[in-house]
């Protein structure tokens, strides 16, 4: 039998995260290494993964079948398309980053402070979440995949929980209360989501037999399934109705920018630029692949509210006063952009939004990473707090100034790539939500340019004055991933390459086909 990879994959972390919890008290220093060196062997098998797929063969690759719970019909499958295989690679990539960010954000407090962090238990959670994240990009079972979607919102919970960020004006009892409030709400609307989602996964096996996405979609193409189509239609609104909470898209975001708010910075990155991106990849893997129908069926509500997601995250992220809900509304609007490619139903818009979800990822954990050096140096969130910053830490000016034009996708840089590819895959088939689409870039710069104005320029406050620049390993975390920006953004086709068959087959599930350019014909 050839090498489990994909299981190993996923496995590392998970061993990992067990031993790193299992390490004594006393050995903080040992925890934080064992995690690192974890996260850096699970990004050596997810380059392996990368290598050894082949764009061009089988949709599935690198495939894993065993019967798991016979008497349902339950299977433990995984297999990566290229879709998968991207998000893998960004997950791996974005774990080393993640620790050594947050290497000092679960040291014991201060003396005196009745509360103690346990570092072990801090790393352990982003490397059990690490793993949890993996194996639902690889799950081909529907049961399979259920099952992890739900079980990474514990660790989740107890790191926004457990972990706030300490930059809080109203004292630590204050702190500990709003950090409870945002892991409890981001807990009770994951978990809305996931028992619709459920009721959903056991109606698709009365309905198909088993949860093999393979069996389902070969008994599709054989006319052996037939699937009425009032529950084709009810079963994708309970699966999307919970990949929409994870996302998130508007009205079902809120909890994001408290669960943002509260957390360490690090923790901020896995939320959005790891964890709520298996909602966008589940969309295109579970949505569209199980209920092509009742996909085609919904697009026109589902864009208007990516629509709404774009310019009411946007607006929302002008009016923000704490830099890290900035960030969150900004978040908000982009998972708008992608949730619009992917539905616009167009090979264009479906690569974009993939392309949107790793580049997304990158700038995302630059900008908010590089805000978390920023915040832990002066301990306010508050924009107002700040000024001056470049003339006094040029170098931490600097990397904010580049995370910030890549959210704003600037040309040149990773996001401005995909954001085309999805609004110009949106406006040939909808050209009405393309150009509506476009006020998003628009106050995209007005927030992000805003922010680097009131916060990196003007006089220097004098709680700015003696602030030191980014450090060597804050600059090991944020160089990297400047780099990435600016390669995806003048040469993306590795990805793309990447990507582009599994968006053939994504299409050709829902019987779509781009639509025809209208050019005038030459006189």
């Amino acid at each position: 039998m050839s090498f489990p990879l994909l299981t190993a994959t996923a496995a590392l972390p998970a061993l990992g995260a067990v031993a790193t919890a299992a390490v004594p008290a006393a050995r903080r220093t040992a925890a934080k290494w064992l995690a690192l060196l974890v996260s850096l062997g699970t990004l050596a098998l997810a380059i392996t993964v990368l290598v050894r797929f082949d764009p061009g063969g089988a949709r599935y690759q690198l495939t894993e079948s065993h019967s798991w719970i016979r008497d349902f019909g339950v299977r433990y499958e995984l297999g990566v398309d290229g879709i998968g295989v991207a998000l893998i690679a960004l997950t791996a990539v974005l774990i080393p980053f993640i620790i050594l960010a947050g290497w000092h954000d679960a040291d014991p407090l201060e003396t005196g402070s009745r509360r103690w962090r346990p570092t072990q238990g801090f790393f352990a959670l982003i490397l059990a979440v690490e793993a949890m994240v993996l194996i639902s990009f690889e799950a081909t079972d529907v049961f399979l995949f259920y099952i992890f979607f739900e079980a990474m919102l514990i660790p989740m919970y107890f790191l926004i929980g457990g972990f706030g960020d300490r930059a809080h004006a109203q004292g630590e009892e204050a702190a500990a209360t709003q950090r409870s409030y945002a892991a409890v709400k981001f807990l009770l609307y994951n978990l809305a989501g996931g028992l619709i989602m459920l009721a959903a996964v056991i109606g698709l096996y009365v309905v198909a037999g088993n949860f093999s996405l393979q069996q389902i979609a070969e008994a599709r193409a054989s006319g052996s399934l037939h699937m009425a189509t009032s529950t084709e239609r009810w079963l994708f609104l309970g699966f999307f109705f919970a990949f929409a909470v994870k996302a998130p898209l508007w009205p079902l975001h809120t909890w994001l920018p408290n669960a943002m708010q509260e957390s360490t910075a690090p923790v901020a990155v896995l939320i959005t630029a790891v964890v709520d991106k298996v909602g966008t990849f589940a969309m295109l893997r579970f949505c569209l692949g199980l209920f092509p129908e009742a996909s085609r069926w919904a697009t026109p509500v589902i864009l208007v509210l990516a629509l709404i997601s774009i310019v009411y995250g946007a607006l929302l992220a002008v009016g923000q006063r704490d830099i890290k809900r900035l960030v969150a509304y900004a978040s908000v609007s982009h998972f708008g952009f992608i949730i619009m490619g992917i539905f616009a139903m167009t090979s264009q818009g479906q690569s974009g939004a993939t392309l949107y979800m790793v580049n997304h990822g990158i700038s995302t954990a630059a900008l908010m990473l590089v805000a978390g050096f920023l915040i832990s140096r002066r301990g306010s969130r508050l924009i107002a707090d700040y000024g001056g910053v470049q003339k006094v830490a040029p170098v931490l000016a600097g990397t904010f100034l580049i995370g910030g034009l890549a959210t704003l996708s600037l040309p040149g840089l990773a996001p401005f790539v995909s954001e085309f590819l999805v609004l110009v895959g949106t406006f040939t088939r909808y050209p009405v939500i393309g150009i509506i689409a476009t006020l998003g870039i628009v106050l995209a710069a007005l927030y992000t340019l805003v922010l680097y104005q009131r916060t990196m320029t003007g006089p220097v406050e004098p709680e700015v004055s003696k602030m030191p620049d980014l450090r060597v390993r804050e600059v090991l975390v944020v160089a990297p991933l400047i780099v990435l920006l600016i390669f995806l953004g003048v040469y993306p086709k590795p990805v793309t390459n990447i990507v582009n068959p599994a968006v053939k087959h994504t299409m050709s599930d829902v019987q779509k086909k781009d639509p025809k350019p209208e050019v005038e014909a030459a006189k």
